[in-house]
């Protein structure tokens, strides 16, 4: 079986026998890939800690039938020191690995645009730049750009009309006009949309300005926003303090209204 080189951040690991991991990377050239490696719970192991979550890495990987087997690891970026210490950073940074390892799917398909976004996005949550919910929700609503459920901010979702708008639905794409405006849409603060564009735009300078209340509104849509998109719930997000996000009724409802 012939061996491949790629850069990759490891998305999740999970043990295996009495020594062994099998570790899910989202590579640059290759996608989604699951691979062994052997022996790396042991004490002795030469690159166990080079293998967790979070850690961006130089990677020699062996092809198999069903997983492949690493070979070699070297360290490119060490995020998960900083970020394993830092609670709020740990919580909102297990919602970017979930999300990632979601929306590339299929194992193998390469995905070079979520590589590069999870990257940007874990070096900035290392480094402490912006504030760990700041850093999250702007990776989400990229991704879920990148992913082809861009979210609109300023002009109506459904018919064009340029904005700013003041309400936004979850299942029709973000702001809707007053004409376009389907029962169970929600009101925003203009400082929310505000926000929630320069999110997606990565206008640090705005997004940095943010108040508290309008980042917590900005955050309970997000959370909605993606979990509608996902069908499905994101466990890790349960554990991010996300003030006043909406409830799995109000994505439901969502779900209902875009059927």
């Amino acid at each position: 079986m012939p061996s491949y080189r790629d850069d990759a951040i490891v998305l999740r690991t999970q043990k295996l026998g009495e020594a062994d991991r099998i570790v899910t990377f989202l590579t640059r050239e290759h996608g989604k890939v699951r691979a062994v490696a052997k022996g790396v719970r042991r004490t002795s192991s030469r690159f166990g800690a080079r293998l967790e979550p979070f850690m961006m890495v130089d990677l020699q990987l062996h092809e198999g039938r069903s997983l492949d087997t690493v070979t070699q690891v070297e360290t490119v970026g060490p995020y998960a020191r900083a970020i394993c210490a830092d609670y709020a950073m740990y919580t909102s940074g297990t919602v970017m690995l979930e999300t990632a390892e979601r929306l590339v799917a299929s194992e193998r398909e390469p995905s070079v645009q979520q590589f590069w976004l999870l990257v940007g996005a874990v070096r900035a949550l290392a480094e402490g730049t912006h504030a760990p919910g700041l850093v999250l929700d702007s990776y989400l609503l990229r991704a879920f750009a990148v992913a082809g459920w861009a979210a609109s901010f300023t002009d109506c979702a459904r018919c064009g009309e340029p904005g700013p708008h003041r309400s936004f639905s979850i299942a029709t794409g973000g702001a809707v006009c007053g004409r376009c405006r389907p029962p169970g849409s929600t009101a925003p603060a203009p400082e929310t949309f505000e926000l929630l564009a320069a999110l997606l735009a990565g206008d640090w300078q705005v997004a940095n300005a943010s108040g508290d209340r309008h980042r917590r509104e900005a955050s309970g849509l997000v959370a909605a926003y993606s979990q509608f998109h996902l069908e499905r719930t994101l466990r890790s997000l349960r554990m991010v303090e996300r003030g006043s996000a909406p409830d799995e009724q109000a994505v439901t409802r969502a779900q209902e209204a875009g059927a």
